[in-house]
């Protein structure tokens, strides 16, 4: 974008994060996440680089967010509380190295590695060894003193140890001493508060941080101390003969503070990536929650000369994990036409990194859920990962609104046949009338060689695009009577490749029962009702004969999934194509019962290193458990492995059992 684009966007980001920012510091209520906040900051600050003679003395990112409520006594700190500034990738960890050794060329010392926890500033003021005061952030400049409140974490010393240190610094410590850390709650901590506010008919806690600021902030301190706060100290401001950053926490350490043991001294920029993928594996198993490392240069005679750009010291930086949600703009809205006919809204995005991963489209659901959450194409939004895997608009931000964004209509007619568009009452699902349609039919064929169904390795969406194109099939079952010799004269067609896509629709002819029914891409009926209906039924013929009442009987399947299922075989054109995919030679396994996991629900998250998602997922639906994609109370395990999702804190929110690997195969043995 040009400047003049630059500073309209600027102006509008500035406004939103000053309005979200006040709202969570000042007033304790969270009205969007601080990933999706944290990318708004991240793009301003970007911007704010491009274009510097933008920059204003009251930019958010030239001051450290927050302001002293007047039912506390305001003090001024005696050194700014500064905010850090984010990097999200190594490459932007790379580039701050670059800035800063253009400052300090000789740079030597290494870096000082440390866990970021999420949780409320407090700046400690010790007096001849003893607490005096304890003072939070506020805006950086003058704070809020919460002494009382604070004096009740049994973590904080009420008195310095000064035995181990050496005369000097016993002589230094006995002056003014100033500690900085955070105040947290522990998850579990949150997750029996949580019970206990649900067992008296009140309003839940959303997070560990919210809580612990708003505990810190009781006028009553007999409230903070039922809430069992804890902190975790970052640094010394006081001069006790330290020399470097690692020297700090060892003094923090004898005098009597926390440090975090997972903190590390690292020589160079790779041992910080190494620390910091560690811990991004460690992160499901901490107590508390974390939002990535900070990074420090570890000699502190660097500091004065690498010196603060406006909130921010250049010395030390926020290396965040992968931002589960991130804020972009709707640039169009695409309508798509699945297999079951239905319409969905996609919207096209300004390409944002979301959760590790590059998002440039995401699900919009449904017309309803577009004037739900009133979002106009054009709007800046929110993008989260659905289930860490589809990407999904969370919300609009219409404080970031111009005026030239516009409402989105649902088309009365398909976009791919041009036929008439259906809603019926009582659902939310608009729908293509013609069961002929192109769309429908191709993603019915591309349903059907996926993952969960026929696993047809190498025929992806192109290939069957291709296939479709040259008439080579018309429905899936076409695709077992192709040979090597149908596919070699094509485009991008070689003789090798010809032939490991047919050996790949060869090997498929035998399949399990639940992914027979599965693939044939019945209306409600996902990969978990499949696997009821074949364990319930045994075989297929006996599924196609079951009447609604029958259907009933199955656990979990209500009116309208049978109703769904006895209207599909109820078409004779669906009838032809089962007896095509016999004739063709496709048969199915019977499904032979085994209960182990029966009355248990799973969520998986992470990496296992002995199963893929979607086969672990199978393997629990075969033993009687269920799969479900987001955790709740009803939940029995998470199954977590290699960098989990947000699911871990959720199930530790609501009290679910977390496994690892070994634990589930236990329980399946």
């Amino acid at each position: 974008m040009d400047k003049s684009e630059a500073k309209k966007r600027i102006i509008k980001l500035r406004k939103t994060i000053d309005y979200y920012r006040y709202q969570y510091h000042v007033m304790d209520k969270t009205e969007i996440s601080e990933a999706a906040l944290d990318s708004l900051k991240h793009e301003l600050f970007v911007l704010e680089g491009e274009y510097p003679e933008l920059i204003t003395a009251d930019s958010p990112t030239q001051r450290v967010e927050g302001k002293a409520l007047d039912k506390f006594i305001k003090v001024r700190h005696s050194t700014r509380m500064l905010s850090l500034n984010d990097v999200f990738s190594v490459e932007e960890l790379r580039d701050w190295e670059g800035r800063i050794k253009k400052i300090e060329p000789g740079l030597k010392g290494g870096y000082y590695a440390e866990i970021k926890m999420d949780g409320l500033a407090i700046s400690l003021i010790y007096e001849g060894g003893l607490l005096k005061q304890a003072v939070t952030r506020g805006d950086g400049e003058v704070g809020e003193e919460v002494t009382l409140n604070v004096r009740t974490i049994e973590s904080i010393p009420l008195h310095l140890r000064l035995d181990n240190l050496a005369d000097q610094q016993k002589i230094l410590a006995r002056g003014r001493v100033e500690v900085r850390g955070e105040v947290y709650m522990e998850t579990a901590e949150l997750a029996h508060l949580n019970r206990m506010q649900k067992k008296n008919g009140l309003p839940l806690f959303a997070n560990p941080r919210n809580i612990a600021a708003g505990s810190i902030r009781q006028l009553d301190s007999r409230v903070a101390a039922a809430r069992n706060l804890s902190f975790m100290s970052y640094d010394l401001m006081s001069p006790l003969g330290q020399e470097t950053h690692q020297e700090a926490h060892d003094l923090l350490i004898e005098l009597g503070f926390p440090s975090n043991k997972y903190n590390l001294y690292c020589s160079d920029l790779k041992a910080v990536e190494d620390y910091y993928q560690q811990v991004i594996k460690l992160r499901p198993r901490l107590p508390y929650q974390i939002d990535g490392v900070v990074v420090a240069v570890n000699r502190l005679g660097y500091y004065p000369q690498l010196g603060v750009v406006g909130k921010a010291p250049r010395y030390m930086v926020a290396y965040k994990f992968p931002a589960q949600q991130s804020t972009t703009k709707i640039l169009d809205i695409e309508v798509q036409v699945g297999r079951t006919g239905a319409l969905t809204p996609v919207a096209i995005l300004e390409p944002v990194s979301v959760a590790g991963s590059v998002v440039s489209r995401a699900t919009l659901h449904n017309e309803d859920e577009i004037v739900r959450k009133d979002i106009r194409l054009g709007d800046t939004v929110v993008v989260q990962k659905a289930g860490d895997v589809i990407p999904e608009v969370v919300q609009s931000l219409p404080k970031m609104r111009t005026g030239q964004e516009k409402k989105f209509i649902m088309p009365k007619e398909c976009p791919v046949c041009g036929n008439e568009v259906r809603r019926v009452e009582g659902e939310v699902i608009s729908r293509c009338a013609n069961k002929q349609c192109f769309a429908q039919i191709r993603r019915g064929i591309i349903h059907f060689v996926s993952r969960g169904a026929f696993d047809m390795e190498g025929v992806g969406p192109k290939v069957v695009d291709k296939l479709i194109a040259e008439g080579l099939i018309h429905d899936a079952a076409d695709l077992f009577t192709l040979t090597k010799g149908d596919l070699q004269p094509l485009s991008r067609f070689a003789e090798k490749s010809a032939a490991k896509i047919v050996t790949s629709i060869q090997s498929r002819r035998l399949i399990s029962l639940e992914r027979m029914i599965y693939a044939l891409g019945i209306r409600h009926v996902g990969e978990q009702t499949a696997d009821d209906l074949a364990r319930h039924f045994g075989e297929l013929d006996g599924l196609i004969n079951s009447s609604r009442e029958d259907l009933e009987t199955v656990g979990n399947i209500g009116e309208v999934v049978a109703s769904s299922i006895v209207e599909y075989f109820a078409d004779k054109k669906n009838l032809h194509f089962i007896d095509k995919l016999r004739q063709s030679g496709v048969k199915y396994k019977k499904t032979v019962k085994n209960d182990v996991l029966a009355g248990q629900s799973f969520v998986v998250t992470g990496s296992l290193q002995g199963y893929g998602r979607e086969e672990v997922e199978a393997l629990v639906r075969r033993l009687g458990g269920r799969v479900s994609s987001s955790v709740s109370k009803k939940t029995t395990y998470v199954l977590a492995g290699e960098n989990p999702g947000s699911k871990i804190d959720k199930a530790r929110a609501v009290g679910v059992k977390i496994i690892s690997e070994a634990d589930f195969n236990k329980l399946i043995r």
